[in-house]
Formats: structure tokens, C-alpha cells, sequence
């Protein structure tokens, strides 16, 4: 039993029936629209859906909105849930592919495919645990000071036609097994946004491989507010701040352990 969480905020409907069109696979029991701007247009969008549930929130963030749904999905006995972007969209049967590969593979926790640009170019999604000079050089310095070390930050290194257990996974798709968020817990909602899926993803990593897997390949039309806008640029530097006060600044034994053994 799998189960789908979309979060939203003045998401236009186009864009959610673009996503909605992916999600057709029978192994989905339910999606969960947590709508962080308790739209009644979106209400009355999602009761047209069958399989597709309806959560106004009050926007708590993002990592708290996947939560509501999260809980519910436990509640229900999902076997694997999944954390899903509104902008994201791909074939109906990678769900089929992914679902089929956690049931053979119990020793992932967690799973994210080949993720793309539209115009096919690969988004380096999966990448080592950040230091604060991996995260605030690669947005304030300028690019050509920070190239090699952004670079290897996202792994370019890698060879990415096969798999590698990577320590975070970026938040646009997360395939989890739900035994992995029993025991690792769900997002921190001290994280408004941003870095709560780099939390997540180590907290899983601990227990279980969270795996970049290359059988599949979606496809994110990634907005990247935070580069556009001054009020999402501070947001993301605070809650980055909050990320680094809960792990360590520069003294992050399990971060380096964990980056160490990327190959």
C-alpha cells in the first residue's frame, strides 16, 4: 500500500493535474492534498478526484504540511509514502518500477530516481550532507570562488547510471518506507522550509541505505524561489541556520563519517 502527499501553496490547478496525471499506478491507495493556503478552489478541485484527499492547513511549512498527511498514512498501514512536488511529473509506471524495487530491496529506506530538468539536463539532487560553506558560498560567493567545491558538494564526480547511497535526497521526490519514518520520525517542524529534507534523509541513512536510483527517471520543473525573492532567500538562510544549530557547525562528526563513505 503506498500513499502520496502533494503540499501546496496558491499551487495553480494546471500544475497539480499535470502531477495528479502521473499518479494513475494501482499500488496508490490514496494522495493527500495538504493545501498550505486552504483554498476553497482547490477544495472543490480535489473532491473531483476519486483516491485524492483534501487537507486544509493553516501553513504550518513544508516539512509539518508532508506530516499531516504522513500520520494519516501510518494510521492507515501504508507500507511506503510518498513526498511528492506539485511540479514533478513522469511516466505512471515509475511508480509501478519503484514500488517493485522497495519490495526487493528491504534494506532501503528511502528513494529517489533520476530527477531532470525539462530539456532533459540531469538536477543534481542527491548530494553530500552540506557545511555552511557548501550552502551559504554557493548562494552568496561568487560562482567562479565556489565551482570545484559546489561541484563536488553535489556529487558531479559520480558516475550516475548506477546507484549510490547518498545521505540527501532533495525534497521533490522521496519514496520512503514507512518503517523507516516509524523509527527515524517524521520531517522536524523547527524547519519551516528548506533543509528539512536534508534532516530527514541522515536520520533515515542512520538505519537504512537511501538510495539514488537510476531505473527511473522523472521529470521537476523547478521554480527555485529562493534565488527570485527576498523573503524566500531569508527563509532559507534562517532555516538553514536552524539546520546547522541542531547538527553542528563545523564540528559534525556523523556528517563527515557519512560523506566519507560516498564512492
Amino acid at each position: 500500500m503506498l500513499t502520496v502527499s502533494i503540499v501546496t501553496y496558491h499551487t495553480p490547478v494546471d500544475e497539480l493535474e499535470t502531477c495528479l496525471a502521473s499518479l494513475t499506478s494501482r499500488c496508490i491507495s490514496q494522495i493527500y492534498i495538504v493545501d498550505n493556503g486552504s483554498e476553497d478552489k482547490l477544495r472543490r478541485w480535489a473532491g473531483q478526484h476519486d483516491r485524492v484527499v483534501y487537507i486544509a492547513a493553516d501553513n504550518p511549512g513544508f516539512g509539518a504540511g508532508h506530516n499531516l498527511a504522513i500520520r494519516r498514512a501510518l494510521d492507515a498501514g501504508a507500507d511506503y509514502h510518498l513526498v511528492l512536488n506539485s511540479d514533478v511529473y513522469f511516466d505512471p509506471a515509475v511508480v509501478d518500477n519503484i514500488y517493485s524495487f522497495m519490495e526487493a530491496n528491504p534494506g532501503v529506506g528511502m528513494l529517489q530516481p533520476r530527477i531532470t530538468n525539462p530539456d532533459g539536463t540531469m538536477q543534481y539532487t542527491c548530494r553530500r550532507l552540506p557545511t555552511p560553506l557548501d550552502v551559504f558560498g554557493r548562494r552568496f560567493l561568487p560562482k567562479f570562488l565556489i565551482r570545484r567545491r559546489n561541484d563536488r558538494y553535489l556529487l558531479k564526480h559520480l558516475d550516475f547510471s548506477v546507484p549510490h547511497n547518498i545521505p540527501y535526497h532533495q525534497g521533490s521526490f522521496m519514496f520512503i518506507r514507512t518503517s523507516a519514518l516509524r523509527q527515524a520520525g517524521l520531517f522536524d517542524e523547527r524547519f519551516f522550509m528548506y533543509p528539512e529534507d536534508i534532516d530527514l534523509t541522515r536520520r533515515i541513512h542512520r538505519h537504512y541505505k537511501t538510495l539514488y536510483y537510476p531505473g527511473v527517471s522523472i521529470v521537476h520543473a523547478h521554480r527555485a524561489a529562493s534565488y527570485h525573492n527576498l523573503r524566500m532567500t531569508v527563509i532559507h538562510a534562517v532555516n538553514l541556520a536552524r539546520y546547522f544549530c541542531k547538527w553542528g557547525w563545523f564540528y559534525d562528526p556523523e556528517r563527515r563519517r557519512f560523506n566519507s563513505a560516498i564512492r
